[in-house]
C-alpha cells in the first residue's frame, strides 16, 4: 500500500513552503511529505532530508528521482540539525517540518522487529548499524529500569507487573523475538473488548527507549528556531503524549516575552519572544484520515513562526 502521510492539508497550510524556498525534512521516512513540499518549491527550491535509516533512504531516493528542487539526503539525527547545516553551507531555512513518527516501512516490514503481530528479532533500530536493540533491553536492564521505561515511555498502568513477569521468563532463556515478548505482556494484561493490543504501550515504549527518540528533543526545538529565517515555520507531527508535551513547552518558552520571577517590578532577563505560535492548541486529523489511516489517529501537531 501506498504510504500516506499524516495530515498532508496541514502541513502544507502551517508549513506555507514558496516556490524558490529551502526547506528541512527532518524525517524523510518514506517521503510523503517531502513530495509534497517539493512540490510547492519548485525546481529553484532545496530540501535537506535527514533520515536514522540508511535502508530507508535508498528506497525513498528511487521514488525521489523526478523531484524537481535539490534534495540533500542526510543519513543523521535530525537533532544534529545546526551541524549539518553548517556543514552544507547553509545558516538560515524557510521551514522545517518533523514527523516525529516512526514510519509506516518499519511497522510493515516484520524483520525491523517493531511490529508484535509477526515474528521477527526483537530488534527496533532506526539506525541498525549502531545501538542496543530492544532484546538488549529486555534481557539486560534491571527489572526497576525496565518498570520505568513501560510506566514514562509507554505510559503503561501494569509496567510493574509486566516487568516482573518479565524477569522470571528471561531467567528460562532469552527473549529475543516480538511474538515471544507479546505473549508475555499479554499473559499479564490480557486485551478487553475495544481495548488496543495489550503490547502496544510496551513495544512504544522500547521504541523510544532503544532510539533515544525524547532526548535532546527541546534542545531540537530552539535550534531550529534560531536557524529559521524571518516568517520561517517550523512545523512538528508528534505521536504520543510525551514528545507533544516536550513540543508544547518549548514553544511556549519561545514565545515568551519574559521569565524574569512575577516579584520583579521590572524586567532583568533581556528575553524577547523568538517565536510567534500558530497553533494554541494541537491540530488532530480529520475523521475521514483517520479512517482511511488509522496510524494517524493519535498524532498531534504544532506550528510556530519565526519573529
Amino acid at each position: 500500500m501506498r504510504h500516506q502521510p499524516v495530515m498532508p492539508e496541514e502541513v502544507l497550510n502551517y508549513l506555507d513552503p514558496k516556490p524558490g524556498g529551502t526547506i528541512v525534512d527532518c524525517t524523510l521516512g518514506e517521503g510523503g511529505h517531502t513530495e509534497m513540499i517539493a512540490d510547492r518549491i519548485g525546481i529553484d527550491g532545496r530540501l535537506i532530508c535527514f533520515d536514522l535509516d540508511s535502508e530507508l533512504i535508498e528506497i525513498t531516493k528511487e521514488r525521489l528521482l523526478n523531484i524537481k528542487p535539490r534534495i540533500d539526503f542526510l543519513n543523521a539525527n535530525f537533532k544534529e540539525i545546526g551541524e549539518k547545516l553548517d556543514a552544507l553551507g547553509i545558516s538560515k531555512v524557510d521551514g522545517i517540518l518533523a514527523d516525529l513518527g516512526v514510519a509506516s516501512y518499519h511497522f510493515d516490514v516484520a524483520e525491523r522487529g517493531f511490529s508484535f503481530r509477526e515474528e521477527a528479532a526483537l530488534d527496533m533500530r532506526l539506525d541498525r548499524q549502531s545501538g542496543n536493540t530492544a532484546a538488549d533491553l529486555v534481557n539486560n536492564e534491571p527489572i526497576e529500569k525496565l518498570e520505568r521505561i513501560f510506566r514514562e515511555y509507554g505510559e503503561e498502568k501494569n509496567a510493574r507487573a509486566i516487568a516482573r513477569k518479565i524477569g522470571e521468563e528471561r531467567k528460562k532463556g532469552k527473549i529475543e523475538t516480538t511474538l515471544r515478548l507479546a505473549g508475555i505482556v499479554e499473559s499479564v494484561a490480557r486485551k478487553k473488548y475495544h481495548e488496543i493490543h495489550p503490547a502496544t504501550r510496551v513495544f512504544q515504549a522500547l521504541r523510544i527507549a532503544v532510539n533515544k527518540e525524547l532526548e535532546g528533543l527541546s534542545e531540537f526545538v530552539h535550534e531550529a528556531v534560531e536557524r529559521l529565517t524571518l516568517g520561517g515555520k517550523l512545523v512538528v507531527i508528534s505521536f504520543h503524549s510525551l514528545e507533544d508535551r516536550i513540543i508544547k513547552n518549548s514553544f511556549n518558552y519561545l514565545a515568551l516575552e519574559c521569565v524574569c520571577p512575577p516579584e520583579f517590578p521590572v524586567c532583568r532577563c533581556d528575553k524577547k519572544a523568538e517565536v510567534h505560535i500558530l497553533t494554541r492548541k494541537p491540530v488532530i486529523p480529520k475523521d475521514n484520515e483517520i479512517e482511511g489511516n488509522p496510524r494517524s489517529r493519535s498524532s498531534k501537531l504544532r506550528a510556530c513562526e519565526k519573529i
